[in-house]
């Protein structure tokens, strides 16, 4: 063998060639544009007309709870929306209606060269990075929009994560000031920054009104890590489990899906070590919401289904000791904390390998604490803006900024 190219920088060469052959492809369609309006007599052409005027794009399956009661509102509306997925097995694939199409585009690079040569009004979508890695502008899109998909700060992103957007649809006026403060440092024209709410949230609350209180039961702790080394069960694994066994109240113990596959070794021990009985219940469920529902406490780690529970079912959270490096984040650029290490322990105990031991006497603290309870509204109040309403809020903005789109567009061309 007269060389060896690692996986790692075969797939990172591989990215070079498809960005290449995108920012060739791009360029010669440009070249082909400028020289068919000067045989035109300098007048550029208005090009084809979009494929749907709103499409809405993401990348993961797992954000289908934004998408679907907006598509669901925008059907109601009678408004044109493409919605375009790169989960083979998006749900929203499955949905019928009049004026929305539902559109699987590819995985990885097939979708990001589909979007680059994408035509449309206004573009919705929940993916971090446009105009940074492989997903470009698209000369044929007027308007990007970015809406958030979780409870946290904008900056959380990686590095120039929502940058290049012309409006984020964000929560809380902490977000905003945020995005002022990265333009200034990077000299950047203002986004419009509009406060929209959490569509993800909402929806979560919606089920939970729809099914009124849980009924009456034992005291129930949800442990609900994430995975890789650092996630509760790699840290503190059966000794954690242990002590909450010994505490006598039932526990639902949820590993990430991601562990069954990734750490199936570490999740086959513990099953064997800690089968079911009238205390410990395992749980795979596809859907977190009736493990969430069910529980009065949650133990987990840097998670946003911290947030999620916290603040939509006002319950008491213990989280691990934090610690992340911003620096590869848009945080990084700005001095102070990010909102979520300075909310944290607002709203819930932590929880270290120092006192591991006193769990017990954290979940009793956390389940009766007042501070927590007054940290948790205080948390919802600032990252949670129009608690329910955020689906005809962004259809508002969508369909507004589209209009003023509409009718630029017929000025410029004297109609």
């Amino acid at each position: 063998m007269f060389f060896y190219i690692d996986p790692g920088t075969g797939s990172m060469l591989f990215t070079i060639l498809i960005g290449a052959a995108g920012a060739a492809i791009y360029v010669l369609r440009s070249v082909w544009v400028r020289l068919k309006c000067f045989f035109a007599g300098g007048k550029r052409a208005r090009g084809k007309q979009p494929e749907a005027p709103f499409v809405f794009f993401t990348d993961s399956k797992r954000y289908w709870t934004i998408f679907k009661p907006l598509c669901d509102e925008m059907e109601k509306r009678g408004e044109s929306v493409l919605y375009l997925t790169a989960s083979p097995d998006d749900p929203m694939l499955r949905e019928r209606y009049e004026h929305v199409k539902t559109e699987f585009i590819g995985e990885g690079n097939r979708a990001f060269a589909r979007m680059n040569m994408l035509r449309a009004d206004v573009v919705l979508s929940s993916t971090p990075g446009l105009d940074v890695y492989q997903w470009k502008r698209s000369r044929g899109v007027k308007w990007y929009v970015h809406v958030l998909h979780a409870a946290n700060g904008v900056t959380s992103y990686r590095m120039f994560g929502t940058d290049y957007y012309d409006a984020l649809l964000l929560s809380g006026e902490y977000q905003i000031r945020d995005v002022r403060s990265l333009e200034t440092l990077r000299h950047l024209p203002a986004k419009e920054c509009v406060l929209a709410g959490l569509p993800h949230m909402d929806a979560i609350l919606a089920r939970w009104r729809q099914r009124g209180p849980a009924p009456a039961h034992e005291t129930t702790i949800l442990l609900a890590p994430s995975w890789g080394p650092s996630s509760l069960l790699n840290r503190f694994g059966e000794k954690m489990i242990d002590i909450l066994r010994g505490t006598g109240y039932r526990i639902i113990l949820r590993p990430h899906p991601q562990s069954l596959s990734s750490e199936k070794e570490l999740i086959d021990r513990l099953r064997k070590r800690f089968p079911e009985d009238g205390k410990l219940e395992w749980n795979f469920d596809n859907d977190n919401f009736d493990a969430l529902y069910r529980s009065d406490l949650l133990i987990s780690d840097y998670s946003s289904v911290v947030f999620d529970f916290a603040l939509i079912f006002d319950r008491p959270v213990i989280y691990t000791d934090v610690s992340f490096d911003k620096e590869p984040y848009d945080a990084g650029w700005l001095e102070k904390e990010m909102w979520i290490l300075r909310t944290l322990p607002r709203i819930g105990a932590q929880l270290t390998g120092d006192n591991l031991e006193r769990l017990p006497e954290l979940i009793e603290k956390s389940l009766s604490s007042r501070a927590f309870a007054e940290g948790r509204k205080a948390a919802a109040a600032e990252t949670w803006a129009h608690p329910g309403q955020s689906i005809p809020v962004i259809a508002d903005y969508l369909t507004e900024v589209r209009g003023r789109l509409t009718e630029k567009d017929g000025e410029n061309h004297g109609e």
